[in-house]
């Protein structure tokens, strides 16, 4: 190996591990506030009749009880998740029911890929709609909240193992 290509390859692994520590040390914060964010935005949309584009899939899943109702009730639950990750910056023990409160609003989102199969997919099970994708990717927010979860009893990430 080259002197320089030596050089060079040390240059990397420096950078590599400044912003690797970086990460572990924002990535949590930044998780937080970008879940918060999200659910705040999307339950205040619901606040408003006609404003969120999921309202309709909404409406067309929640048959067994008055979407009127209802679409309230989900908006505010909404936004007391995304409030709850915004506060859980201060305060891990608000971080438990705060992802609770995100399970249990996940199950029912989940619900029009069983319920409207012909609104979730093209193709059952390989070519969602649209609104299949939507739901879908509620997968990622899902493993948001576990590695959240992972942190309420001061758990961290760290950037190398300790030797």
């Amino acid at each position: 190996m080259t002197p320089a290509f030596q050089n060079l390859q040390i240059t990397f692994d420096r950078l590599d591990r400044r912003i690797t520590r970086w990460m572990a040390r924002y990535s949590l914060v930044i998780l937080r506030i970008g879940l918060g964010v999200v659910f705040i935005w999307f339950g205040a949309l619901k606040l408003v009749p006609g404003l969120s584009s999921a309202e309709e899939l909404v409406r067309n899943t929640i048959f067994f009880f008055d979407p009127d109702i209802f679409l309230p009730i989900l908006a505010i639950w909404e936004v007391l998740i995304g409030v709850g990750f915004l506060v859980g910056l201060f305060t891990n023990k608000l971080q438990r029911l705060t992802i609770l409160l995100l399970f249990m609003q996940m199950f029912g989102t989940a619900l029009p890929l069983v319920l409207l199969p012909e609104t979730s997919w093209k193709s059952f099970p390989l070519v969602p709609t649209l609104e299949g994708q939507y739901i879908i990717k509620n997968l990622v927010i899902i493993g948001s909240a576990l590695v959240l979860g992972a942190t309420v009893r001061g758990g961290r990430l760290i950037s190398e193992p300790e030797e």
